[in-house]
Protein backbone atom coordinates (compact mmCIF):
# COMPACT_ATOMS: atom_id res chain seq x y z
CA UNK A 1 0.00 0.00 0.00
CA UNK A 2 0.76 3.62 -0.66
CA UNK A 3 2.03 5.66 2.07
CA UNK A 4 0.38 8.89 3.29
CA UNK A 5 2.93 10.96 0.75
CA UNK A 6 3.39 14.71 0.86
CA UNK A 7 1.70 17.12 -1.56
CA UNK A 8 4.22 16.98 -4.71
CA UNK A 9 3.61 14.87 -7.72
CA UNK A 10 7.33 16.00 -9.08
CA UNK A 11 9.67 16.58 -5.54
CA UNK A 12 9.87 12.86 -3.92
CA UNK A 13 10.79 8.82 -4.99
CA UNK A 14 12.27 8.40 -8.73
CA UNK A 15 9.82 10.22 -10.59
CA UNK A 16 11.68 13.24 -9.55
CA UNK A 17 14.62 12.87 -11.80
CA UNK A 18 12.05 11.77 -15.13
CA UNK A 19 9.99 15.18 -14.28
CA UNK A 20 12.96 17.23 -13.63
CA UNK A 21 11.86 19.40 -16.77
CA UNK A 22 8.77 20.05 -15.63
CA UNK A 23 10.07 22.27 -12.42
CA UNK A 24 8.81 26.09 -13.64
CA UNK A 25 11.73 28.34 -11.74
CA UNK A 26 14.09 27.71 -14.61
CA UNK A 27 13.95 29.18 -18.10
CA UNK A 28 11.95 27.99 -20.22
CA UNK A 29 12.79 28.13 -24.07
CA UNK A 30 12.67 31.78 -25.90
CA UNK A 31 10.56 30.47 -28.88
CA UNK A 32 6.79 29.30 -28.85
CA UNK A 33 8.24 26.23 -31.14
CA UNK A 34 10.84 24.80 -29.04
CA UNK A 35 8.56 26.16 -25.71
CA UNK A 36 5.76 23.62 -26.90
CA UNK A 37 8.36 20.69 -27.99
CA UNK A 38 9.82 21.15 -24.58
CA UNK A 39 6.24 20.19 -22.71
CA UNK A 40 5.18 17.67 -25.03
CA UNK A 41 8.60 16.40 -23.71
CA UNK A 42 7.84 16.56 -20.68
CA UNK A 43 4.57 15.06 -20.71
CA UNK A 44 5.26 12.03 -22.40
CA UNK A 45 8.05 11.39 -19.65
CA UNK A 46 5.66 11.94 -17.09
CA UNK A 47 3.23 9.44 -18.39
CA UNK A 48 5.80 6.70 -19.48
CA UNK A 49 7.25 7.39 -15.56
CA UNK A 50 3.21 7.04 -14.09
CA UNK A 51 2.75 3.98 -16.46
CA UNK A 52 5.97 2.31 -15.43
CA UNK A 53 7.60 3.59 -12.45
CA UNK A 54 7.44 1.11 -9.23
CA UNK A 55 6.35 4.29 -7.52
CA UNK A 56 3.68 5.81 -9.21
CA UNK A 57 0.79 7.32 -7.53
CA UNK A 58 -1.64 5.34 -10.41
CA UNK A 59 -2.73 2.62 -9.56
CA UNK A 60 -2.23 -0.53 -11.79
CA UNK A 61 -5.86 -1.02 -12.46
CA UNK A 62 -6.48 2.66 -12.98
CA UNK A 63 -3.43 3.29 -15.52
CA UNK A 64 -5.58 2.44 -18.27
CA UNK A 65 -8.30 4.79 -17.71
CA UNK A 66 -6.48 7.51 -16.18
CA UNK A 67 -3.53 7.71 -18.55
CA UNK A 68 -2.26 9.34 -20.90
CA UNK A 69 -3.14 12.13 -18.44
CA UNK A 70 -5.20 14.87 -20.43
CA UNK A 71 -4.35 18.29 -20.46
CA UNK A 72 -5.74 21.64 -22.09
CA UNK A 73 -4.05 22.39 -25.78
CA UNK A 74 -0.63 24.13 -24.70
CA UNK A 75 -0.45 27.92 -24.36
CA UNK A 76 2.37 30.10 -23.94
CA UNK A 77 -0.05 33.22 -22.77
CA UNK A 78 -0.54 31.24 -19.42
CA UNK A 79 3.13 31.83 -18.48
CA UNK A 80 3.19 34.56 -16.37
CA UNK A 81 6.34 36.59 -14.55
CA UNK A 82 5.29 36.78 -10.77
CA UNK A 83 7.21 38.98 -8.27
CA UNK A 84 7.19 37.54 -4.86
CA UNK A 85 6.55 39.70 -2.03
CA UNK A 86 7.60 38.69 1.15
CA UNK A 87 5.29 39.78 4.27
CA UNK A 88 6.63 42.68 6.46
CA UNK A 89 6.89 40.20 9.84
CA UNK A 90 7.30 36.19 10.59
CA UNK A 91 4.11 34.64 9.50
CA UNK A 92 2.26 31.69 12.42
CA UNK A 93 1.96 28.48 11.05
CA UNK A 94 -0.91 27.81 9.70
CA UNK A 95 -3.04 24.19 9.22
CA UNK A 96 -4.21 23.18 6.01
CA UNK A 97 -6.64 21.01 5.77
CA UNK A 98 -5.63 17.36 3.40
CA UNK A 99 -7.81 14.79 1.79
CA UNK A 100 -7.13 12.42 4.13
CA UNK A 101 -8.90 14.78 7.04
CA UNK A 102 -5.00 15.41 8.45
CA UNK A 103 -3.87 18.88 8.74
CA UNK A 104 -0.91 20.27 7.44
CA UNK A 105 1.34 22.88 8.92
CA UNK A 106 2.39 25.53 6.50
CA UNK A 107 3.84 28.61 6.79
CA UNK A 108 2.96 31.37 4.20
CA UNK A 109 6.47 32.49 2.47
CA UNK A 110 4.86 35.11 0.40
CA UNK A 111 2.02 36.62 -1.98
CA UNK A 112 3.06 36.30 -5.97
CA UNK A 113 2.06 38.61 -7.60
CA UNK A 114 1.30 38.40 -11.39
CA UNK A 115 -1.14 39.37 -14.46
CA UNK A 116 -2.84 36.58 -16.16
CA UNK A 117 -5.47 37.76 -19.35
CA UNK A 118 -5.59 40.67 -18.49
CA UNK A 119 -6.29 40.63 -14.16
CA UNK A 120 -4.05 41.04 -11.76
CA UNK A 121 -3.63 38.45 -9.36
CA UNK A 122 -2.09 36.79 -6.38
CA UNK A 123 -1.16 33.43 -5.16
CA UNK A 124 0.29 32.67 -1.72
CA UNK A 125 3.08 30.61 -1.81
CA UNK A 126 3.66 27.85 1.39
CA UNK A 127 6.16 25.75 2.02
CA UNK A 128 5.78 22.78 4.47
CA UNK A 129 7.00 24.08 8.29
CA UNK A 130 9.41 21.19 9.33
CA UNK A 131 9.44 19.80 5.58
CA UNK A 132 12.00 18.07 3.32
CA UNK A 133 10.99 21.08 0.72
CA UNK A 134 12.25 24.07 2.14
CA UNK A 135 13.56 25.51 -0.75
CA UNK A 136 10.60 24.83 -3.05
CA UNK A 137 7.96 27.32 -2.65
CA UNK A 138 4.39 24.98 -2.80
CA UNK A 139 1.55 27.01 -4.54
CA UNK A 140 -1.87 25.05 -4.44
CA UNK A 141 -4.72 26.70 -6.19
CA UNK A 142 -8.51 26.64 -7.55
CA UNK A 143 -9.59 28.57 -10.33
CA UNK A 144 -12.94 28.50 -12.54
CA UNK A 145 -12.50 25.29 -14.12
CA UNK A 146 -12.00 23.51 -10.43
CA UNK A 147 -14.66 20.20 -10.13
CA UNK A 148 -15.94 20.74 -13.70
CA UNK A 149 -13.43 20.88 -15.65
CA UNK A 150 -10.36 20.16 -12.92
CA UNK A 151 -10.10 17.91 -10.11
CA UNK A 152 -12.35 19.33 -7.46
CA UNK A 153 -9.53 19.16 -4.50
CA UNK A 154 -7.57 21.46 -6.78
CA UNK A 155 -4.02 21.67 -8.49
CA UNK A 156 -0.63 22.62 -7.72
CA UNK A 157 2.23 24.48 -9.57
CA UNK A 158 5.66 23.75 -7.21
CA UNK A 159 8.62 26.93 -7.77
CA UNK A 160 12.20 25.97 -6.81
CA UNK A 161 13.30 29.36 -4.57
CA UNK A 162 15.57 31.67 -5.74
CA UNK A 163 17.40 35.03 -4.35
CA UNK A 164 15.95 37.22 -6.98
CA UNK A 165 12.05 36.99 -6.30
CA UNK A 166 11.24 36.89 -9.96
CA UNK A 167 9.11 33.53 -10.86
CA UNK A 168 8.14 32.32 -13.96
CA UNK A 169 4.16 30.85 -13.42
CA UNK A 170 3.84 28.65 -15.61
CA UNK A 171 -0.54 27.12 -15.74
CA UNK A 172 0.47 24.74 -18.22
CA UNK A 173 2.40 22.84 -15.96
CA UNK A 174 -0.07 22.92 -13.28
CA UNK A 175 -0.63 19.16 -12.15
CA UNK A 176 -3.59 17.12 -10.13
CA UNK A 177 -2.20 16.07 -6.72
CA UNK A 178 -1.72 12.52 -6.19
CA UNK A 179 -5.12 12.11 -4.58
CA UNK A 180 -7.01 12.27 -7.74
CA UNK A 181 -5.28 9.50 -8.82
CA UNK A 182 -5.40 7.37 -5.42
CA UNK A 183 -7.75 8.36 -2.40
CA UNK A 184 -4.83 6.94 0.19
CA UNK A 185 -2.52 9.66 -0.63
CA UNK A 186 -2.36 13.00 1.56
CA UNK A 187 -2.91 16.23 -0.40
CA UNK A 188 -3.49 19.83 0.83
CA UNK A 189 -6.32 20.96 0.06
CA UNK A 190 -5.98 25.24 -1.91
CA UNK A 191 -7.21 27.59 0.74
CA UNK A 192 -9.82 30.01 -0.02
CA UNK A 193 -7.30 33.07 -0.48
CA UNK A 194 -6.01 31.03 -3.47
CA UNK A 195 -8.28 30.74 -5.55
CA UNK A 196 -8.24 32.32 -8.80
CA UNK A 197 -11.64 34.44 -10.02
CA UNK A 198 -11.05 33.16 -13.63
CA UNK A 199 -11.08 29.59 -15.29
CA UNK A 200 -7.67 28.38 -15.76
CA UNK A 201 -7.75 26.65 -18.98
CA UNK A 202 -3.81 25.18 -18.90
CA UNK A 203 -1.99 22.47 -17.47
CA UNK A 204 -3.56 19.24 -16.39
CA UNK A 205 -7.48 18.78 -16.58
CA UNK A 206 -9.81 16.10 -16.29
CA UNK A 207 -10.00 13.39 -19.31
CA UNK A 208 -13.08 12.37 -21.43
CA UNK A 209 -13.76 15.51 -22.69
CA UNK A 210 -13.77 17.18 -26.10
CA UNK A 211 -11.07 19.54 -25.91
CA UNK A 212 -8.37 17.74 -24.19
CA UNK A 213 -5.34 17.51 -25.83
CA UNK A 214 -1.55 16.43 -25.65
Amino acid sequence: MFPMLSRTAISYGVLAATLALAACSGPLPTTPQSYLETLRTTRDAKDRAFRDAGDSPVPADRRDDLLPLAYFPADPTYNAVAVLRLPSSPQPVMEMPTSTGLRRQMTRVGSLEFNLKGQALTLTAFVETNGPGTNQLFVPFTDMTTGTETYAGGRYLDLERNGTGIYELDFNVAYHPYCYFDVRFDCPYPPPENRLPLPVRAGERLPATPTASR
